[in-house]
Parts: C-alpha cells; sequence; structure tokens
C-alpha cells in the first residue's frame, strides 16, 4: 500500500473502502475511500484519519514516507467518524503530536474518544498553522455538514483540504480527477451533494464566497478523486447546485399495489410533457431513494403517488417523503396523488410531508379504485391548466 505524492512532499495516505454499498442509508454502488493527507516539512501534518478498520492502511501508507511518531500535528478537519475514526490509534502512536481542530470539534471528539490525554490546539477562521516553508489557514464551515466542520488552505501549494465539500463515494485505485472518467466523478459529486450537502446550501453558499477569494490549483476532499483538472467545472457545479436553480422538468415518484397509481404517475407524465417538461419516472420499488434524492437537485415539480393500505401510504412512499423532508431542497413545485379504494388517507398524508417541507402544493389529487380513460384525461388536463 503505497502513498500517493501529489505536490513534492505532500502526500495522500487515506483508505480505500471498496466494499461498502450502504453509508448510513446512502447507496454507495461504487464504493468509497476515506482520505487522509500527510505535509512532510519542519512539522509533519496528517490531515485527517479514516474510519475505524481502515486506519492500518492508513499507519502502513505514512509508514512509507515517515515512521508515525514522528507527526507533529493532525488536523481534525470533521468529527464524523469516517474521519475520525482512526485518530485514537494515530494519537497513541504519534504521542507528542498536537491536534488542531475548530472549537466544536474538540467538542464533538471529546464525545467520541477518550481525548484526556490528548494536546489539543483550537482554531477559528483567520487562524494560521505554520508547518514550515509552508503553513495552513483555516476557515471555519460550520454546518456543512456538521456543526464542527473545518476546511484549511495552503497557499504555498495552492490546495484547499475541503473536507466533506466536493467529495465523491468512489472506491478507486486512481488518486487524481484526470485518471478518471471526469462523468462519473461528477455524477458522484452531484449524487454526494443532493443527499450529504443539500440541506446546507446556504452555508455552502458562504463557504463558496469564502474561497472565492483563494487561487485554488487542487481540491483535496475528504472522499473520491482529488480535483486537479476540473477545479473551475467543480466549484461552478456547486454554484449551481447550492443555488436552487431548477429546470423545467418534473420528477414523477410513485409505488402502485395493482397498477391504478401507475395510471396517474403516466398520465400526469403526459401532461408535463405535452407542454414541453422533461420528465423522469421513479417506480419505488425499483430505485433507491438515494438515487432519486439526485434528480431533486434540478427540478421544477416533484409528484409523489402512493395507494393507501391500512390507512396509510405505502412504506416505500413514507420512507422516500421522510428522507426528502430531512434533505429540505427549497423552491419546489409539488403534485401528491393515488388512487384507493375506501379510506383513501394517503393522498392527504403525502399532502402534508410535502407541505412541512415548504413545497408549493399545486395539485392533490386521488382517485377512486381503478381510473378510467376519462378519469385520467381529466387529471391531464387539470394538471396542463397549472403549467
Amino acid at each position: 500500500m503505497k502513498a500517493v505524492e501529489m505536490k513534492k512532499g505532500i502526500y495522500w495516505v487515506g483508505g480505500i473502502d471498496w466494499d461498502i454499498r450502504n453509508f448510513h442509508g446512502y447507496l454507495t454502488q461504487r464504493g468509497t475511500t476515506y482520505n487522509a493527507y500527510l505535509i512532510i516539512d519542519e512539522k509533519i501534518t496528517l490531515v485527517d484519519t479514516t474510519k475505524y478498520y481502515l486506519v492500518d492502511e492508513l499507519l502502513e501508507r505514512v509508514s512509507s514516507i515517515v515512521d508515525p511518531s514522528k507527526i507533529d500535528y493532525v488536523i481534525s478537519n470533521h468529527v464524523e467518524m469516517d474521519h475520525s475514526g482512526g485518530l485514537p490509534r494515530v494519537m497513541e502512536i504519534a504521542k507528542n503530536a498536537t491536534l488542531v481542530t475548530a472549537p466544536n470539534g474538540a467538542k464533538g471528539l471529546a464525545k467520541h474518544y477518550d481525548t484526556s490525554s490528548w494536546n489539543i490546539k483550537t482554531v477559528s477562521t483567520g487562524d494560521k498553522l505554520e508547518l514550515g516553508k509552508r503553513s495552513i489557514e483555516f476557515i471555519l464551515t460550520p454546518m456543512v455538514h456538521w456543526p464542527d466542520n473545518m476546511v484549511g488552505y495552503m497557499p504555498e501549494e495552492k490546495i484547499l483540504f475541503s473536507n466533506d465539500s466536493f467529495g465523491q463515494h468512489i472506491a478507486s485505485s486512481e488518486r487524481f480527477d484526470d485518471e478518471f472518467p471526469s462523468e462519473i466523478i461528477i455524477e458522484e459529486a452531484k449524487k454526494y451533494y443532493a443527499n450529504i450537502v443539500m440541506s446546507y446550501g446556504m452555508q455552502v453558499g458562504r463557504e463558496l464566497k469564502e474561497a472565492s477569494g483563494l487561487d485554488i490549483e487542487m481540491i483535496a476532499p475528504s472522499h473520491g478523486l482529488i480535483f486537479r483538472k476540473h477545479v473551475k467545472e467543480i466549484i461552478d457545479s456547486y454554484v449551481k447546485w447550492s443555488s436552487n436553480i431548477v429546470g423545467k422538468k418534473a420528477l414523477i415518484v410513485y409505488d402502485t399495489m395493482w397498477g391504478s397509481t401507475k395510471k396517474m404517475a403516466y398520465a400526469l407524465q403526459d401532461a408535463f410533457e405535452e407542454k414541453g417538461y422533461m420528465t423522469s419516472m421513479k417506480n419505488l420499488q425499483n430505485n433507491h431513494i438515494s438515487d432519486i434524492i439526485t434528480e431533486v437537485l434540478d427540478v421544477e415539480y416533484i409528484c409523489v403517488g402512493s395507494p393507501t393500505l391500512n390507512n396509510n401510504m405505502l412504506p416505500t412512499v413514507a420512507s422516500f417523503l421522510t428522507y426528502l423532508k430531512g434533505l429540505t431542497p427549497k423552491n419546489r413545485k409539488a403534485i401528491a396523488f393515488g388512487s384507493y379504494g375506501w379510506g383513501g388517507q394517503s393522498v392527504a398524508q403525502i399532502e402534508q410531508y410535502l407541505s412541512d417541507s415548504k413545497f408549493d402544493i399545486k395539485l392533490s389529487k386521488r382517485l377512486l379504485y381503478i381510473p378510467s380513460e376519462e378519469n385520467l384525461e381529466e387529471l391531464k388536463e387539470e394538471l396542463k391548466k397549472l403549467l
């Protein structure tokens, strides 16, 4: 397991998680990496660690460059355990190291690990850590996406250690964006933004504003490929995603018992397409919620449909709406729909979720048993009048 030199004396020393496919509910079909970076200067510095079960990989890579006990600084940009899980082992080996983190980082780490013997230095926005020929300037980025988050900028090498921002869940032996298909990197970065960062669009906007004054040649995120060729492209993508810019698109998400709600979904699709909208149909029996969420980023309409089962919407629909509500995309229009046999509660329940999520509900429609062609035509005309 070799360290990978990013710039002279600066190395990627993280861990590759080839097998992970579920990251707290987020489907990671391509696995992931937990990136850590080793800086060899007058002060030897490690930026972040890995999940606990990959810390041996990290230590082996560090050992290929320097004795880990010689580390002077360990920077913790984020408490979450996929980045801090290896800290106890590292701090045990690097007994003289100072751990550098945000004030909320120090509090958070103490709630996860026994930090009583650690020498901890807290930093705030604008603070600089001198390493010798190089330095790291810190910017606190609380709630992107934990309270302790911060990023570090190395002006001498023009590297932004961006923490979770600009990350992607990709396991790969390649380390840089010019060694891997760029369309896959952007696809996974978009999914990552939608599932991890979307709730914090305002904070991301502030972070981008802070970063706009930096001369950046390389972005070193906490997951996935390191950007050195497509730096402008990924920053532009983040500006777009965090701005809630939508296209003339409709996302139709549904589940169905006997096909009646599916008939309604396709009638809505016909209406959208007749009005010039791009559409995407997502049956929850065949699509994972974390994949569907990626499409929420740039759609004007989100339509959600479910029949009624035992006085409720179907569990798959409830799961999707719970996930959607937590991520709170802004400025979207919504439609609730579904068929029913007697109670018919599902559509009102969907409507409540969409309302709680602050969506602008434009139409709510339920139809009894199997919709007739006349019913479906009426539904289409009703929607077309709104578009």
